[in-house]
C-alpha cells in the first residue's frame, strides 16, 4: 500500500517537472522543502519559494517538446510516514538523478528535501 502511494506521488512529481503546473507543484513539494546540489565545485541550496519562482518564470520542458525519461530507481520506506527515493529523469536536455526525502503529512506524500545532480546530456 505505501509503495503504491509513493509511486503515485512520483508520477505527479515527474509530471510537475515536465509541465511546471504550479498547482500540482504546491501539492508535490512541501512549502518547507529545500533543494540541494553540488556540481563542479558549486553548491546550490534552493528553498521552496526560490525554486517555485524559478519554475514559474521559465518555459516548461513539455512546451519545448522535449522527450521524457522518468525512472524510479529505488524506494526505501523508513516508516508509514517517511521514505527516500532515487529517480532518474530527463529535464530539458539534461539527465538528472534526484534523491527525494518524502514525508506523509495530512494523508499526502510530499517532497521535504531534494538532492539533485546532472549526470549527463540527453542524446536524441
Amino acid at each position: 500500500m505505501v509503495i503504491h502511494e509513493i509511486q503515485s506521488m512520483l508520477k505527479e512529481y515527474f509530471d510537475v517537472l515536465q509541465t511546471q503546473d504550479l498547482n500540482k507543484f504546491d501539492q508535490v513539494f512541501h512549502p518547507g522543502s529545500v533543494l540541494y546540489s553540488a556540481q563542479d565545485g558549486q553548491v546550490t541550496v534552493r528553498p521552496f519559494a526560490e525554486y517555485r519562482a524559478m519554475v514559474q518564470g521559465r518555459k516548461s520542458p513539455q512546451e519545448g517538446d522535449f522527450a521524457r525519461l522518468d525512472e524510479v530507481l529505488m524506494i526505501d520506506v523508513m516508516s508509514a510516514e517517511m521514505a527516500m527515493v532515487k529517480v532518474r529523469l530527463r529535464l530539458f536536455d539534461n539527465i538528472m538523478v534526484d534523491y527525494l526525502n518524502l514525508m506523509k503529512v495530512d494523508g499526502r506524500w510530499t517532497v521535504f528535501a531534494k538532492l539533485f545532480h546532472k549526470v549527463g546530456v540527453a542524446v536524441d
